[in-house]
Formats: C-alpha cells, sequence, structure tokens
C-alpha cells in the first residue's frame, strides 16, 4: 500500500529530527582533494545508514545533513548537471572582467 502524503511528510519528519540528534562531534571530516587549508572549500562527513553531513570549512558551526536519499539524488543531480551555472560576471564566467 502506498504511503499517503500525510505519512510522506510525517517521515521525513522523522527521519530529519533522527538525523539532526546525532552527535557528530567525533566525525571525520573530508574535503575535494587538491584544496589548501587556507581556502574556503565544502567538507562532508558520512554518518550512519549513509547520511551525509555537509559544512563550509570557514563556518564550522553551520552543519546541513542529508538521508542517503537526499544525498543520492543531490549527487546524481550533479552528475546530470543540474546544478550547473550559467556563466554569469560573479562567478567568472566569459562576462568576467
Amino acid at each position: 500500500m502506498a504511503e499517503t502524503a500525510a505519512e510522506i511528510k510525517a517521515r521525513k519528519e522523522r527521519e530529519r529530527d533522527e538525523l539532526y540528534a546525532l552527535d557528530i562531534s567525533d566525525v571525520e571530516w573530508h574535503c575535494a582533494p587538491g584544496t589548501e587549508e587556507h581556502e574556503e572549500r565544502v567538507e562532508i562527513a558520512y554518518l550512519p545508514d549513509g547520511a551525509v553531513a555537509m559544512r563550509s570549512s570557514l563556518d564550522h558551526g553551520t552543519v546541513l545533513r542529508y538521508t542517503e536519499a537526499e544525498w543520492r539524488a543531490f549527487v546524481l543531480g550533479a552528475r546530470d548537471g543540474e546544478f550547473d551555472l550559467e556563466p554569469t560576471e560573479r562567478n567568472g564566467g566569459l562576462d568576467a572582467q
């Protein structure tokens, strides 16, 4: 039997609450190879059940957490170009001065 919209919402809220209740004070943070210690970069930590935490290397206090399904959807979308930036002056595109 398929879940109703209300059941899906309640399940996702429970998953989120459980994920943010995890103590991640001792997790190992990873960043892309080739980045320097002083550079701003995205860092991720692998959590139980395939979940992932993400933060900026310059702001350790703000940590986003994603379930395995959310993380998989993001990574697959990024691989497919879903989040590619249109070239603009702000992001170093062709019009940058």
